[in-house]
């Protein structure tokens, strides 16, 4: 196929997004045919928007059923993105899901073994692994330039919400409607690089705080605790509350420090690796030499266009995902496991998760039952 034609299936913010920037071909490989909502005011602002150009639906599934799109990309309650993922995946589809992948384990693993036995393209939106910036972070990290990881944190509070953000959809904030809040709704991406660089953590505890800033019943502020299977230590910060905001990454080694903030790495590089200092050092007090330096970033940040284009290339030429559907289960696992400590005192939650435990407590805070 000359162009991948791309389905949108619910036109809020993000779909509004992605379908400008596939009318304004900043994907060359990719257009626009098909766009759905429930809601016919949203149909009207897409068709404002796109014409004639595309065509039109009151539902996912009759866009997914109309012969006109090669692939779908849902942004719409997080709830339904497994849902439409197995429809899709199940009738010829390919599927870049939107992040987050969905809200309970049980749901997105059911899609993954869906898409697994598919033979069609399952990616998901996690656009910030096009950012040269956290590409070069993970290359560092993986390759073994910094050694073995002692400790990594992330403070994250750069994610400044007014009470109007909350206001301005019923779904949005509720536990029915989205499943949580800011780890569920803003956090995905950081703890998807979080994983993607420093890998997946074994057991997690945290304090989290619900409706502390703003007037929603989710989760507004958490400080987790992360253990990783080689005995290294990661702490997470996140808030809406803070303005300004910090982001900053920080993961030490044992052969210097990586700080990953304000769009620089600067790596802190002991001369001998710390392991090997401390054996052969024999006075009372010492240090390795450190140099700082400033690591240089290549590459531009091509964001949910370069996640798409990538997505389209794995259709028409086999390339490799850059952030393939089965990975979107990875910062779920986080976010359910950092929910599940809340709810359950604070304490140690190891990972893999109880899954149908979450299930049953989640459905409990949705009064019995999930939107779909």
């Amino acid at each position: 196929m000359e162009k991948v034609r791309i389905g949108i299936i619910g036109f809020g913010h993000m779909g509004t997004q992605h379908s400008t920037a596939l009318l304004a071909n900043k994907v060359d490989n990719a257009v626009l045919t098909a766009i759905a909502d429930i809601d016919p005011k949203k149909l009207e602002k897409a068709k404002a928007l796109a014409g004639d150009k595309v065509s039109y639906f009151d539902s996912a599934e009759s866009l997914m059923d109309s012969g006109l799109v090669d692939a779908v990309i849902p942004t719409c309650p997080h709830y339904y993105h497994p849902v439409y993922g197995i429809y899709a995946l199940e009738h010829g589809l390919n599927y870049l899901c939107e992040k987050p992948a969905g809200v309970y384990t049980n749901a997105v693993k059911k899609m993954n073994e869906v898409a697994a036995s598919s033979g069609k393209v399952f990616g998901v939106m996690f656009n910030q692994r096009t950012n040269p910036l956290y590409q070069k972070a993970r290359d560092l990290v993986q390759s073994g330039e910094i050694g073995r990881i002692l400790h990594c944190h992330w403070l994250i509070s750069s994610w400044f919400r007014p009470q109007s953000y909350y206001d301005n959809s019923t779904w949005r904030a509720t536990w029915k409607g989205e499943g949580g809040g800011l780890l569920m709704n803003q956090n995905p991406h950081n703890l998807d690089l979080w994983q993607w660089i420093c890998g997946m953590p074994c057991r997690v505890k945290a304090d989290v705080y619900y409706g502390k800033y703003r007037n929603i019943e989710v989760e507004d502020d958490v400080y987790a605790l992360m253990e990783y299977p080689d005995g290294h230590i990661g702490t997470y910060i996140t808030t809406i509350a803070d303005e300004p905001g910090t982001n900053r990454l920080e993961i030490s080694g044992t052969r210097g420090k990586l700080v990953i903030e304000n769009d620089s790495i600067t790596f802190w590089r002991c001369r001998e690796d710390t392991d090997d200092f401390q054996k052969r050092f024999k006075g009372e007090i010492g240090h390795p030499e450190i140099w700082k330096c400033e690591i240089p970033v290549k590459g531009t940040y091509t964001s949910h266009c370069g996640i798409i284009k990538n997505f389209c290339d794995a259709i028409q030429k086999g390339t490799p995902l850059l952030a393939p559907g089965s990975d979107g289960i990875k910062s779920l696992e986080i976010i359910n496991a950092i929910f599940l400590s809340s709810w359950t005192g604070g304490g140690w939650v190891d990972l893999p998760i109880d899954a149908d435990k979450y299930e049953a407590l989640l459905k409990e805070k949705c009064g019995g039952s999930f939107c779909c």
